[in-house]
């Protein structure tokens, strides 16, 4: 059975809203995920040499690099890593890798290094920035956070061959903070932190992706969407989790409305197993974590 033809057709809908695949055109632009947006932009026309976007599992990290994207012209060439491991020299080759840039595995790290320092060299004299993506930075060692500071030292005269984007969970924003860590820090010239939606933003939230498939965004009553930010935190993928279940339910049971009961059934059977979402400290209306340096330190 296709899972369209769950409740999809009842509902109207076109497909399914709440799909956990990150998906730019069901971004939700809130202000906190526009602000962080703007950063990211900001580091690429800045030609800034690191910049920093943390946040809670599910709070849109990875969607926003999709939209990102989406909008790069041809004169940026784009690397992406995900969840990259490995020691030193290892790390080069998912650079490489990423960059689509041909090299044979077997030659050693300083080889290999040249024949990542030739291709930026001849990028920028092709008037192309290459800008690299690092999803779940989080995960790297602090020898592989090191040798990422070190290709920002790869410069021509004064600018910056190739720019790098951290983006990872809020212990990246931690690790890097640390004392030994210092230089790196140094080279961070903008940063954000993307905290969870509060209690007046799910609701839009779930509207927004309701009318995105067709629907009228009035399918989830304003008291299941307070439940869901109970339950959730507001964190974006957990919601999504939930409003999935709810629409089985309210589904199964012939209801074309999704109410607080429902959402309630959902939570009592234990299908939903975010309930114990982490919240953040501070409200996100308060003023978010942003920090700009005209300029990224220069280490030898």
């Amino acid at each position: 059975m296709s899972p369209n033809a769950l409740y999809v057709d009842f509902y109207g809908f076109r497909e399914r809203p709440f799909t956990l695949v990150p998906d730019p055109e069901f971004l939700y632009w809130s202000q906190q995920h526009r602000r962080a947006f703007a950063i990211l932009e900001f580091g690429i026309m800045s030609s800034a040499p690191i910049t920093l976007i943390t946040g809670e599992v599910g709070a849109g990290k990875t969607t926003l690099v999709q939209a990102l994207l989406s909008r790069i012209g041809d004169d940026v060439r784009i690397g992406l890593i995900s969840n990259a491991q490995g020691g030193r020299g290892e790390l080069l080759q998912w650079i490489l890798h990423a960059l689509d840039v041909q090299y044979d595995p077997t030659t050693s790290y300083v080889q290999t290094f040249q024949i990542l320092q030739d291709f930026l060299l001849e990028e920028y004299a092709a008037g192309r920035r290459v800008v690299l993506i690092i999803d779940e930075a989080q995960n790297l060692s602090r020898e592989g956070l090191e040798e990422l500071r070190m290709l920002t030292n790869v410069n021509s005269n004064k600018d910056v061959l190739i720019q790098l984007m951290l983006v990872g969970q809020p212990e990246l924003r931690e690790i890097v903070q640390a004392p030994d860590m210092r230089q790196l820090t140094q080279r961070i010239a903008a940063s954000f932190h993307l905290k969870s939606m509060d209690a007046e933003t799910v609701p839009k939230y779930i509207r927004h992706r309701l009318q995105m498939v067709g629907g009228t965004g009035e399918e989830f009553t304003d008291e299941a969407c307070q439940k869901i930010f109970e339950a959730t935190g507001g964190v974006p993928r957990l919601v999504n989790q939930l409003c999935e279940f709810a629409l089985l339910y309210a589904w199964g049971g012939d209801m074309p409305v999704i109410d607080a009961t429902t959402v309630e059934e959902v939570l009592a059977d234990g299908v939903f197993l975010g309930g114990t979402a982490p919240r953040d400290d501070e409200p996100v209306d308060e003023e978010p974590v942003i920090q700009f340096k005209k300029n990224g330190g220069r280490d030898g």
